[in-house]
């Protein structure tokens, strides 16, 4: 140990040489002026990502808040020789000398330098709760520390330092296999993930054909992928591998069926306008049924004949339907003149037939009634045609008043019948002759006889009677 009497080391202060002091404070030990401790940065966790909120080991106790080294004097002492003496729990030791100020000033650079010791333990204990960075690695730090921490120049609690950073060498061990846990668990999840998103990519590039939502969903599947983390290089290659294959299949399929739709569209595109070509050929056309017709089976045509190129559909259509309202509008000129043509035939038809129904009268004159109903036809079919929807009602009227006069003639034919005369000729012949019979029965004495034959003679008359009485009522 210096000399304190020596006057060349009047202002050095002399001190057991430790790790932690060469952690702590390297170089010479710092004169009066220096006995304001530098403040130390401290670093903070490493960049990367961290892993999610894991249950803190038992024997881990939460992070201690740092606390002021209280009363050095608690802790330690200089003597009147500049001796400095750490007060510990097995008794007291020597750590250095002090010869550079008061013992104040002395007692307050070696509690300062406990303070920083304290300050890395501090930062080993942030890191482990923390999760952050290596265990092992703080493990080995607390170690060296734990080492050094029985020759360390410093005056504080060096119990209360010694059982944590034995706290942090016995829990780290524990800490490492969570966290090895927990990524393993991460890791397992992630990758279940991923095989879940290429199991649908492949499923889509199999056999979807639904090109925008499919192709939306694909987009989906990567951004999320993207998001997926803690998947080891070898695997997560490999399953990028089959989502690349599906979406690399999705696209082949989903370009070949464009490419056939271009196709099929150029094809229908030819098509309408071969259709084109002959619906203007029909346009001037003023056969109008069967012209109609052609045009009902053009658009047939048309409709079967799918979808021309977006950019060339519409103007196809407007010159198809171009072609359509010229033969159309022409038709509907001609259908309208001719309605006209019919409406006045049906007024001049409802004048004929109100004439006809007040003069032919088949009761009074049958044969006049023919001679004005053949001249009423005549004038009727003159007129011509009317209006559809009048037409049942008008024919309807004029069967009518030709029912009337072929009513009249079965009733004349009927009166004049020769057979129904002769039958009822024959009734009263049969009746005079059994009335003879019935009389000369009853002159032979056969009275039961001659009553019989006399109701048969009776029921014959009734027959001749009802017949004759037919032939008058006619």
């Amino acid at each position: 140990m210096t000399d304190p009497t020596d006057p060349t080391n009047a202002s050095e202060v002399t001190e057991s040489t430790t790790p932690a002091d060469t952690a702590a404070t390297p170089g010479p030990s710092p004169s009066p002026e220096d006995a304001t401790p530098r403040p130390r940065p401290r670093p903070g966790p490493k960049p990367g990502p961290r892993p999610g909120p894991h249950p803190r080991p038992s024997e881990l106790p939460p992070v201690p808040t740092p606390v002021p080294h209280g009363d050095p004097h608690q802790f330690g002492r200089i003597d009147a020789d500049g001796v400095v003496w750490l007060k510990a729990a097995s008794g007291e030791r020597d750590i250095g000398s002090w010869q550079a100020g008061s013992v104040e000033e002395g007692l307050a650079h070696f509690a300062r330098k406990f303070d920083d010791l304290a300050t890395e333990v501090e930062i080993l204990e942030e890191r482990l709760a923390a999760r952050s960075g290596d265990p092992r690695k703080a493990q080995a730090a607390a170690q060296h520390l734990l080492d050094a921490l029985p020759t360390a120049a410093v005056i504080g609690d060096v119990g209360a330092l010694e059982e944590r950073l034995n706290l942090i060498v016995g829990s780290a061990d524990e800490v490492a296999d969570s966290i090895k846990s927990e990524r393993d668990r991460l890791r397992t999840e992630a990758i279940a993930r991923k095989e879940l998103l290429a199991a649908e990519a492949e499923e889509i590039g199999a056999d979807s054909t639904q090109w925008k939502a499919a192709g939306d969903r694909l987009r989906a599947i990567l951004d999320e992928w993207k998001t997926i983390k803690g998947v080891d290089r070898k695997t997560d290659d490999a399953l990028w591998k089959r989502y690349a294959k599906a979406r690399d299949a999705f696209n082949r399929r989903r370009g070949a069926h464009f490419a056939e739709l271009d196709r099929e569209r150029a094809g229908a595109k030819a098509r309408k306008e071969e259709l084109i070509g002959r619906a203007e050929e029909l346009s001037g056309s003023t056969d109008w049924g069967p012209t109609s017709g052609k045009f009902r089976e053009l658009l047939t045509e048309w409709k079967a004949a799918g979808r021309a190129p977006r950019d060339a559909d519409d103007a196809l259509w407007q010159r198809f339907k171009a072609a359509q309202d010229v033969f159309f509008s022409a038709r509907n000129a001609a259908t309208s003149e001719r309605d006209s043509e019919f409406a006045a035939n049906a007024t001049a038809k409802i004048a004929l037939l109100d004439a006809a129904e007040k003069t032919i009268n088949p009761a009074s004159d049958l044969d006049a009634a023919r001679r004005e109903f053949r001249a009423f036809r005549d004038k009727w079919d003159e007129i011509g045609k009317v209006p559809r929807e009048q037409m049942s009602g008008l024919e309807g009227r004029a069967r009518a008043l030709e029912k009337r006069i072929r009513d009249a003639e079965d009733a004349q034919w009927q009166r004049t019948d020769p057979e129904a005369q002769a039958r009822a000729a024959q009734f009263a012949d049969r009746a005079a002759q059994i009335e003879d019979q019935a009389r000369k029965a009853e002159e032979r004495g056969k009275a039961k006889d001659a009553a019989k034959l006399r109701d048969q003679a009776a029921q014959w008359k009734e027959w001749a009677d009802a017949a004759a009485s037919a032939i008058a009522d006619r």
